[in-house]
């Protein structure tokens, strides 16, 4: 790729900020303190050599939990904040809508804050005066563009200044979560905007938690972690891996309330040290079958049986599970189970297997938790994101298909 077909590159980018640690008044304090080698702050750094390229025409999504230096990406590529080291590059006029509303005046008229936000972005009057009418269109705001921006509900405001930004002609377009702006209505007109966009040949950089969009919306992107680059590329690589680690973390926090709650419903232990153990890989295709092993110990001779099910983390609900109590295991002891099944009928998924070990009343007598249970992300990458035939094919549960096999 040559510099000529390169929107935004981020050349090996740092940054950054110095946090007091102590506060002084006097001059010669401060001197003293710098004699003897005490900096009186601590450096937080926030990215740490930041390297990736945007082409022209990309539609460039940029992901990561809060606090991984998304915004601080932003601002510096925005040439609102100056990188300790490295540079960041843009070829033509950048149009960057970090936060809402910023820079529109509550006294002003809508019209004229329009123009005002125009200026600030770098449009002179005549480009904005070729841009005023797709804006207040897109905006549906044409009856209220000479009311004073004060009297405009909380949506018109967020319709209007999104608008700006969207409608503006720049030559590269930054988004920072803005992809829940307004009404269901619309929601579905940006939709339609930003695919048209995609197709469009015009730089787009979307900054947004919501996996879906990036799969939907975008042809390359970046995972930043604590700073760092952790992953580059193809969408669906990228927003799998994010949402493989918010899941995992999902997970453990909701585990000890978990665990209380198992523990209300159990009997007393007559089952002790039961643990579930992922054997296939993490991530799978939908085509692929997913293996685990349950082993557990049984303090007396009550016959056990296994129930288990696989639950959609984002919906909350089962899609699969094999609660049959075909296949008892007597005596006490070490028992060791391995299980097998697919969930060929659904794709682009984030599930968590639970396990329950019950006795022939189908009493509960050990569970395993959140915690303790392996989280299976679902994908193909030759179904689009938007494709949800699969998974609304479905009624209901997926017909049980595993195999068990047991090991004494």
């Amino acid at each position: 790729m040559t510099d000529k077909n390169i929107a935004v590159k981020v050349d090996h980018v740092s940054k950054y900020f110095r946090l007091p640690t102590e506060s002084t008044h006097s001059l010669r304090t401060a001197m003293v303190n710098r004699f003897k080698g005490i900096k009186g702050y601590t450096e937080q750094h926030v990215l740490r050599d930041i390297n990736f390229e945007v082409a022209e025409g990309d539609f460039f999504g940029i992901v990561g939990r809060n606090g991984s230096g998304k915004s601080t990406l932003l601002k510096i590529i925005s040439q609102i904040y100056v990188p300790e080291k490295g540079k960041v590059t843009v070829n033509g006029k950048l149009v960057s809508f970090i936060e809402l509303g910023v820079g529109f005046n509550p006294e002003l008229t809508g019209r004229e804050n329009v123009y005002m936000n125009g200026a600030l972005l770098g449009f002179s009057t005549d480009e904005i005066d070729a841009m005023y009418d797709d804006i207040v269109d897109f905006a549906e705001l044409k009856e209220f563009m000479n009311q004073k921006l004060k009297n405009y509900s909380s949506g018109m405001q967020v319709r209007l200044a999104f608008s700006v930004a969207i409608k503006a002609q720049g030559d590269v377009l930054i988004l920072d979560e803005v992809l829940a702006v307004g009404d269901e209505a619309f929601q579905r007109k940006c939709n339609d905007y930003f695919l048209e966009r995609k197709t469009s040949g015009k730089t787009t950089i979307l900054v947004t938690h919501d996996m879906a969009a990036v799969k939907k919306y975008c042809n390359r992107a970046v995972l930043i972690e604590d700073g760092l680059v952790k992953a580059y590329g193809e969408p669906f690589d990228v927003a799998n891996q994010y949402s493989f680690d918010n899941t995992e973390q999902v997970v453990d926090d909701k585990a000890e309330q978990d665990d209380s709650q198992a523990a209300a419903e159990t009997k007393a232990a007559q089952v002790d040290n039961l643990q579930v153990k992922l054997l296939s890989k993490s991530r799978i295709r939908p085509d692929e079958k997913i293996k685990f092993a349950i082993s557990y110990d049984v303090l007396d001779d009550t016959p056990t049986y296994i129930a288990l099910s696989l639950t959609d983390i984002d919906r909350n609900i089962w899609v699969y599970n094999d609660n049959s109590m075909d296949y008892p295991t007597a005596g006490k002891g070490h028992k060791t189970v391995t299980y097998e099944c697919d969930l060929s009928a659904l794709n682009d998924i984030k599930v968590k297997l639970e396990v329950t070990v019950r006795d022939e009343n189908e009493q509960m007598l050990a569970f395993s938790s959140a915690a303790h249970t392996p989280v299976i992300l679902l994908n193909r990458t030759d179904i689009q994101a938007d494709d949800k035939s699969a998974l609304d094919s479905a009624s209901g549960l997926i017909q049980r298909n595993g195999s068990w096999e047991f090991t004494e």
